[in-house]
């Protein structure tokens, strides 16, 4: 690739470029809070709608769509500037919302989560590429460490914001309140954010959208059909995963003679490109794939109640801010992010490999300090992907290049959480004698749990513990998969306005 400057951010007003990245930050709040805040909504909705059949299409359709379209969305901002690519994605998740807080009935609102989904995959993508626009390389580090924050708290909150909006005011204003933060948003950016209007005539490659927005629904649906379908192997699983893989070959062979593909193939042949992919997906399934698995661990292993495990999670949260913050001020000021990657997929490569041996009677402070170390691990390269790969990739694609690492954080979590429950599934259906007291171990919530005795809840521990050791070295393998990847990333110096890549950079690319 050719040497470039660093170009010079969008904004140069330090104060207005605050307010921008406020709003930008409010925006992907909204996004990110809205699959949290329905998780707990969901039985007040199917008690209202009935179809319990369909409860699983409410998070699903929002996914299916989201993932569906980051990767257009990086591209259209390349082409037509992202200041209304952004605009119109905060519109079109503000449209949605409206409808799905009137839908009547359980089709309507899997309809208007679709729109929703659509316009939240193009808030998630364009948030990022914005940030690119606004600040240099090594201040955005700084800047993406607060976006990582955000990312967390909208997971902490989400919850209990979702049953405690629907138990005062009805489940249809967790939908409602996007209305005004939306408009509020779209205001703030249309009269504060300028437009930079990019240097080429738009030339939408159509088949390309339409083949990776394919294989990325396919993706999806594959991974939660043990949920949709019944089982992972199921005839329709099977058949949505062959489906996926053709349009997948299709779109290769597309993009090599789009004039302005999706994803420009030639991204690909730079190393470091695609070595980020790599440790994105990684990251993706170590970091949001594990949430929910951890929490059952906790709560079935230790016996630990819901509240407790809860609390134990803050030390998880409280690495990761850590982690994130001081990566973030490191990077900014050193330039350098490949140590965090090496370090971050180190930490929880060894989180990972502890916990597999915790058992019914470890220490729970034992444990704490484990989560506490995974968390440290998840902040510390929570923003290196991004960083890299818009470094890494020529001005005119980094929304591409942004679209397609925010994708695969996104896969990398989906294709984790259908093996993490594949490998749950196994070991339980292994249990030999019956535990009295206990009909189906699947089905044995905590309070169930509390109230067997001591003998019986012994058992269902260890038998729990015993299921989660592959699944904790399956995470650890997951994790030394990404060390690896980042142990080979070149040396590269984030640039700083105005000045060309530092020499190791510039000469590790031409050699590409």
């Amino acid at each position: 690739m050719d040497m470039q400057p660093a170009p010079a951010p969008l904004v140069t007003d330090p104060r207005r470029r605050l307010i921008l990245f406020f709003f930008l930050m409010t925006a992907m709040f909204m996004a990110t809070l809205d699959n949290q805040i329905v998780s707990t909504a969901l039985p007040t909705i199917v008690g209202e709608f009935g179809h319990l059949e369909r409860f699983g299409w409410i998070g699903s359709a929002y996914l299916l769509a989201l993932s569906a379209v980051m990767p257009l969305y990086g591209k259209l901002g390349d082409l037509f500037g992202r200041k209304y690519v952004m605009m119109t994605a905060i519109a079109i998740f503000t449209i949605g919302s409206a409808v799905c807080g009137l839908a009547d009935s359980m089709n309507a609102l899997i309809a208007a989560r679709v729109l929703q989904g659509l316009g939240g995959g193009g808030i998630m993508v364009s948030i990022f590429a914005v940030n690119a626009d606004l600040f240099e390389p090594r201040d955005r580090a700084r800047y993406q460490s607060y976006s990582s924050l955000v990312l967390m708290a909208s997971g902490a909150i989400g919850p209990v914001l979702g049953g405690t909006m629907s138990d005062l005011f009805g489940w249809r204003s967790i939908f409602l309140v996007n209305v005004p933060i939306g408009f509020i948003v779209l205001t703030g950016l249309a009269f504060m954010l300028p437009y930079r209007k990019p240097h080429r005539r738009p030339k939408i490659d159509y088949a390309g959208a339409l083949l990776i927005a394919l294989t990325t629904t396919s993706i999806v649906l594959a991974t939660d059909s043990s949920e949709l379908f019944g089982s992972l192997i199921s005839p329709q699983s099977m058949g949505i995963v062959g489906f996926g893989a053709v349009c997948a070959v299709a779109w290769v062979f597309v993009e090599r003679r789009a004039p302005e593909p999706i994803v420009p193939l030639q991204l690909f042949r730079n190393s470091t490109f695609s070595l980020l992919l790599v440790i994105s997906v990684m990251g993706g399934a170590i970091a949001i794939g594990m949430v929910n698995y951890l929490a059952l661990f906790l709560q079935t292993t230790t016996g630990l109640s819901p509240s407790a495990a809860g609390l134990l999670f803050i030390l998880l949260t409280g690495g990761l801010v850590c982690g994130s913050l001081s990566a973030g001020r490191i990077i900014s000021m050193t330039g350098r992010y490949k140590p965090f990657a090496i370090a971050s997929l180190a930490c929880s490569a060894i989180a990972f490999a502890l916990m597999s041996q915790v058992h019914a009677g470890t220490p729970i402070a034992f444990i704490g300090a484990i989560m506490m170390l995974h968390g440290i691990g998840i902040g510390l390269a929570q923003q290196v992907p991004v960083i890299g790969v818009q470094n890494a990739a020529p001005a005119r694609d980094v929304g591409a290049a942004t679209g397609s690492v925010t994708l695969s954080r996104m896969g990398g979590a989906s294709i984790a959480i259908s093996i993490y429950g594949a490998i749950i599934a196994s070991g339980l259906g292994k249990v030999g004698a019956p535990i009295p007291g206990v009909a189906d171990i699947e089905q044995l919530t905590p309070k169930m749990m509390a109230a067997l005795p001591e003998a019986s809840r012994q058992a269902v521990a260890d038998v729990y513990a015993a299921a989660f050791s592959p699944l904790f070295m399956t995470s650890c393998a997951i994790a030394l998969i990404g060390l690896a990847a980042a142990m080979t990333l070149k040396p590269v110096q984030l640039p700083r306005t105005g000045e060309t890549k530092r020499p190791q950079s510039a000469a590790a690319e031409a050699a590409e």
